[in-house]
């Protein structure tokens, strides 16, 4: 009886020095793949604490902000034909390129309506109107915007309600992103939540390196059996270095006996390094930025500028002016490129006679000069009055009205 005594004592002592080690090793363990197994929860701030999210939105929404929005309308201009022109001194243009009459100036209105379009639930502004006079637009945070929906899957109906008070949609300015009811639409962040999840983690993991004072992975080894006493305290020791509480420990003595062997990198660590290379690209791919600028204004841009032109026609258009105004973005300065590129595209077009030299002054935004409303044609560079419809040939002399025909050469009569 005492032989198996005491071979069954043998085996918990090496069942009890085993469970020190897993123990020892669970304490040292790679905190990395324990972070990663957490999953967490990601949000819009937790994302734009990502570089390359940040970096992206940033651009995204100040080329959207720096562009004013126009209102035009259609003008019948003879035999059923139509002209475009610019409805100058409205109070709603005013509202939305000089003064809001809120908190937000007109730039970081728009620049807030396209952060919240690709990383909210929707971009929310209210309409402040007595009758029909339009006084204030101004921002909402779509946190405080509760969605009240009907259960009709066909006739939808929708009200939204901030600080217990109901509000009807056309109150509103609501420029939403894939949505699939009028109300809320889908951000980029719950699209891409995982992806996301695991960069966040990934920063997280490394600012705790960088605080610890990048300490390295690795487990401990003992000649010796440690008392329980012991491994409590080198515990506490090895908490105190690595774990959250008390970053200002950055030294851990180890006793004789005790020695600290370094461990390879992880799969997982491997992975992340790897895996960082390509984040940049796949949240550029996820936000269409491209490194040709104008693929990125026609992917990223034009979409959203679209859709707030699309709340604006819709809400910010009274219903008698809906068939014959609309409201545009100018996107002149992101799309016109370089000064090269524009004298180079104006001498094309002056040379083919697609436009006259007063607008591509215009263009510029120069003051037209008298005289200059002409418009090069080819033999020999004639020329043709686009107000007073007349053509004039400079080698010969000759005026020609479109309507009366042809006045004469170079006479006196003609000149006078």
């Amino acid at each position: 009886m005492g032989l198996f005594s005491s071979l069954f004592q043998k085996r918990d002592d090496s069942k009890e020095e085993q469970t020190n080690n897993v123990q020892e090793t669970t304490s040292t363990a790679d905190v990395l793949l324990q972070t990663l197994l957490k999953s967490e929860t990601i949000n819009k701030n937790k994302a734009l604490s990502i570089p390359a999210v940040s970096s992206a939105v940033d651009r995204i929404s100040n080329l959207v902000a720096m562009l004013p929005v126009k209102l035009y309308k259609k003008e019948k201009d003879g035999d059923n034909k139509y002209k475009v022109v610019e409805v100058l001194n409205d109070p709603r243009t005013k509202l939305l390129n000089q003064d809001t009459k809120d908190t937000l100036d007109t730039f970081q209105l728009k620049k807030a309506i396209a952060r919240d379009y690709l990383m909210e639930k929707g971009a929310y502004v209210f309409i402040e109107k007595n009758l029909n006079e339009f006084k204030s637009i101004r921002y909402v945070e779509p946190d405080n915007i509760q969605i009240l929906k009907n259960y009709d899957p066909i006739f939808r109906d929708i009200k939204y309600e901030i600080n217990g008070q109901q509000y009807e949609t056309y109150n509103f300015l609501t420029i939403l992103r894939n949505t699939t009811d009028g109300a809320t639409g889908k951000s980029i962040v719950n699209e891409i939540s995982k992806s996301l999840e695991t960069s966040f983690t990934t920063i997280m993991y490394e600012l705790g390196l960088v605080k610890k004072g990048g300490g390295k992975k690795g487990f401990l080894s003992s000649k010796r059996r440690i008392g329980e006493e012991e491994m409590k305290k080198l515990k506490r020791a090895w908490d105190s270095y690595y774990g959250k509480e008390g970053i200002e420990e950055n030294v851990v003595i180890l006793n004789d006996g005790l020695e600290f062997k370094e461990g390879a990198s992880s799969t997982v660590e491997l992975q992340m390094n790897e895996r960082k290379k390509t984040l940049k690209e796949d949240i550029n791919d996820v936000f269409h930025i491209s490194s040709k600028y104008d693929e990125t204004i026609k992917d990223a841009v034009m979409p959203i500028i679209s859709a707030i032109e699309s709340a604006l026609n819709r809400n910010f258009l009274l219903e008698s002016e809906k068939e014959v105004f609309y409201f545009a973005f100018d996107t002149k300065k992101i799309t016109r490129g370089s000064l090269k590129e524009r004298y180079e595209a104006y001498k094309i077009a002056s040379d083919t006679g697609w436009l006259g030299t007063n607008e591509i002054r215009s263009e510029e935004d120069y003051d037209a000069i008298d005289g200059f409303d002409v418009i090069k044609l080819n033999l020999g560079n004639v020329l043709y009055d686009t107000k007073s419809k007349t053509f004039y040939t400079p080698n010969t002399g000759e005026v020609l009205d479109v309507q009366k025909k042809k006045l004469g050469g170079d006479t006196d009569e003609n000149r006078s």
